[in-house]
């Protein structure tokens, strides 16, 4: 099965980029999730395969769940070094922008970049790109940025040099964009490509318990009381939304990931099409994050960009709000209102 992603000219472009950068970048999106730490990670460690030596700057922290990852300790946070990285990113020729569309989702990151003077190359399965002067190896029929590294990796002559360490990352990334393969991943490539990182000897199981099976107590208590007394349902739309408060963030002494992936769980409902999170940022007032997944060919992509300031895939995507928490749910119900011929279709 051919599995090949670049065109030639592409392919030459980006070979040509890496081969004269002297000083290389590799970044993702703000609050990194499995796909996008997976894509860093498994990248640095090629380039550094070829010669290279790339750092790993990362906007912020990344869930719990995430740090057994192999090559993490490595990650330069802007958060935490905010000087070290942006003279870093401003010391470098070449820039990878892995899992994101547009320097806006660097959140305070981007500032760092107003220095950079060099090239961007953006590696991502979201639409439209949104880096002036990039070259864009962008492809949103991917299931995962992991998944588009991998074919690059490949196509680049790689594969036989992959480590297991690579497999082992490229494989979490995967396995986490698609909520365990449960969506955006009917393409026979994909379980090809699984196939293929399994000659690597990675443990796909004990990836799985790594990333799903390792709430604390209070975790799963959050994920109980916000699904037993926070949840709206909306059974005429066959739509939800829930919140999360920086109060209940406090009582349940949450820690980053306790929520993860937890607005797929109303997904369950019989009929659900859309489910919707809303969480209070946990130190800045007036900032909501928002979480949409759906089912089918609900856009999820373009409820985000409409109401949201966001946007991302069909099934999944994200966005932000600027506002209380009490008004952000006015404008959740606005939007399934707004959406209501589609969602009671």
């Amino acid at each position: 099965m051919n599995i090949d992603i670049l065109t030639e000219d592409r392919l030459a472009a980006l070979k040509d980029a890496i081969g004269q950068a002297e000083k290389i970048v590799v970044c993702c999106h703000k609050s990194p999730d499995g796909d996008a730490l997976g894509a860093v990670l498994t990248w640095v460690e090629y380039l550094k395969m070829v010669g290279k030596e790339p750092v790993a700057v990362i906007p912020d922290a990344f869930p719990d769940f995430l740090k057994w990852l192999p090559g993490n300790e490595q990650l330069l946070r802007y958060d935490k070094h905010p000087e070290e990285a942006t003279q870093t990113i401003a010391a470098a020729d070449l820039v990878f922008c892995l899992d994101f569309d547009g320097l806006d989702r660097l959140d305070l990151m981007a500032k760092a970049m107003e220095g950079f003077k060099g090239r961007y190359v953006v590696i991502d399965h979201h639409t439209n790109p949104r880096i002036p002067g990039a070259l864009e190896l962008s492809y949103p029929s991917m299931c995962s940025t992991c998944e588009l590294i991998f074919r690059i990796i490949c196509q680049l002559g790689g594969f036989d040099e992959m480590t297991r360490r690579m497999a082992t990352t490229l494989y979490t990334g995967m396995m986490t964009d698609t909520g365990g393969f449960t969506y955006n991943s009917t393409r026979p490539e994909i379980y090809h490509i699984i196939g293929l990182l399994l000659t690597k000897g990675i443990d796909k199981d004990k990836i799985y318990r790594n990333v799903f099976n390792v709430y604390s107590s209070w975790a799963l208590r959050l994920r109980g009381y916000l699904m037993s007394q926070k949840l709206n349902v909306f059974d005429d739309f066959h739509a939800s939304y829930f919140t999360i408060s920086r109060q209940d963030m406090k009582n349940f002494h949450f820690i980053k990931g306790d929520v993860e992936g937890l607005v797929n769980e109303p997904l369950r409902i019989k009929g659900m099409k859309l489910s919707i999170s809303l969480r209070e940022d946990d130190r800045r007032d007036r900032v909501v994050w928002v979480s949409l997944r759906s089912v089918d060919d609900f856009p999820c992509n373009q409820m985000a960009a409409e109401f949201f300031n966001g946007g991302g895939h069909l099934n999944a995507s994200g966005g932000r709000l600027d506002c209380s928490l009490e008004e952000a749910e006015k404008v959740v119900r606005a939007a399934i209102i707004h959406y209501e011929n589609l969602l009671k279709g």
